[in-house]
């Protein structure tokens, strides 16, 4: 495999999502990229909060929760000696994580998945499809 600019993983605080994290750091261990990032995508309020609630409320209640969701990936990144960076996101998953695919000049999205398929994967809809979906590089799917 050639040497990558960078690696973004997807999490969200899961065990999955740990194990994405690992995938990517053994990746770079090995020497396949230089950099690794971590980004949480934290969904959109609907208009009905913002009528109650002000943006600065909103800003620091996704920012809260991300860095909750990004804690345990930046601790094994921590633990493996890896130097992540980290970054959070407001909106549609797939779309979030293609344009900082872009922006970092990634050449690989991790991704955690908890494995839903057949009906229960229809009804609850998947993030790892909608981010394959809006990836312009390679997806690795963790399970």
């Amino acid at each position: 495999m050639a040497k990558m600019n960078a690696i973004l993983v997807a999490v969200d605080g899961s065990e999955p999502s740990d194990r994405a994290t690992q995938h990517a750091i053994d990746l770079i261990s090995s020497g396949c990229a230089a950099e690794l990032h971590l980004i949480n995508v934290q969904p959109t309020m609907s208009g009905a909060v913002s009528a109650f609630v002000s943006r600065e409320q909103i800003d620091t209640y996704h920012r809260e929760e991300g860095e909750k969701a990004l804690a345990s990936a930046v601790a094994i990144a921590k633990k493996a000696s890896v130097a992540a960076k980290t970054h959070i996101g407001v909106g549609r998953q797939g779309e979030i994580v293609a344009d900082f695919t872009k922006k970092l000049n990634a050449g690989l999205v991790v991704i955690g998945t908890r494995g839903h398929t057949g009906f229960a994967g229809v009804l609850l809809g998947s993030v790892a499809q909608d981010v394959i979906a809006h990836s312009k590089v390679p997806v690795t799917l963790v399970k």
